[in-house]
């Protein structure tokens, strides 16, 4: 039988970010205690993680409070469960010591839950000493490498980082390897009506359709595209064109007035939009007024917020 992901290491350079990630958390740690001691002392610091890696027994192992992942796919961890039993877990898991003998997990919940499965009753375990925030922020950034995290479950782990660890949305980026725009996407989940959210973490949308439903502009708007988008089963493309006729409406339009603008504040537009690669409006009227940014896409927004922030 074929070994799964969880179960071979193999070199990828997307997940460099991980262990970049993760080091800059993982202080390095010595051997863990001996399995089945009744009160083993916290493993010394003075080692290093390589010479960490031990067979740990999976009945002293407690669950990860902090785990992100809310649902793991029965059929995935079968398959998972068999490729361990023939052999073996190959890549350890990662654990804290806690208290009388026992230990936490911090990353691998699969590895783990499938081990279980599987009858084993030891694991590969690298085991190190964190504080509950590295812990934390660690099992976040390890469960939002992985690909099986649906969208709701993404958005949350960003919200964590950003709410409980004050990351910005760059520094997420460099944490995770993702790209900072899609980042933000995920975070703008969280805006949704929450029947939405629900439609999106069962898989009923995908991350395209919520993109293309915050293009609206009301709740109301979002609900009803979303049931159609549901009911007529429309495709990602199909809710874009939607979403953009029910945004330009049909009809006669009547003329605009000629707009009379100062030159020197036309220069101005112009020196912006040339900056900002987008269209830029300023109204002044006797040195008050407002400046209006015209943007095309999410990505465009996300760009001249962070502008404006710095």
């Amino acid at each position: 039988m074929s070994t799964t992901p969880d179960t071979m290491t193999t070199f990828d350079p997307k997940r460099k970010a991980l262990g970049r990630g993760l080091e800059s958390l993982l202080p390095r740690t010595a051997p863990a205690p001996a399995p089945g001691a009744a009160s083993a002392p916290p493993p010394s610091a003075d080692a290093s993680s390589s010479e960490g890696v031990r067979e740990i027994p999976l009945e002293l192992i407690d669950p990860n409070p902090y785990q992100t992942r809310t649902h793991m796919d029965e059929a995935a961890l079968g398959e998972l469960a068999a490729s361990i039993q023939s052999n073996g877990v190959v890549q350890p898991i990662v654990l804290r010591y806690i208290d009388n003998g026992r230990y936490q997990l911090i990353a691998g919940q699969r590895r783990w839950a499938a081990s279980q499965r599987a009858g084993k009753a030891t694991i590969p375990a690298i085991v190190r000493q964190v504080s509950n925030e590295q812990a934390m922020e660690m099992t976040i950034i390890e469960n939002l490498q992985r690909e099986d995290l649906n969208p709701m479950e993404q958005a949350r782990a960003f919200e964590r980082l950003s709410s409980e660890f004050g990351l910005t949305q760059e520094q997420m980026a460099q944490r995770t390897g993702k790209d900072r725009a899609s980042i933000s996407n995920f975070m703008r989940l969280l805006r949704m009506p929450l029947a939405v959210q629900e439609q999106i973490a069962a898989g009923g949308l995908t991350m395209g359709h919520a993109k293309a439903l915050m293009m609206l502009d009301s709740e109301k708007l979002v609900l009803e595209m979303t049931e159609r988008v549901i009911k007529e089963a429309l495709s990602v493309r199909q809710t874009e064109q939607k979403v953009h006729e029910w945004m330009t409406p049909t009809g006669p339009k009547p003329e605009a007035e000629p707009r009379r603008i100062d030159p020197n504040v036309r220069a101005l537009e112009r020196e912006l939009e040339g900056h900002l690669g987008m269209r830029v409006r300023i109204q002044d009227r006797g040195g008050r007024g407002k400046i209006t940014f015209d943007y095309g896409s999410l990505e465009q927004f996300d760009s001249v917020v962070e502008r404006l922030k710095r």
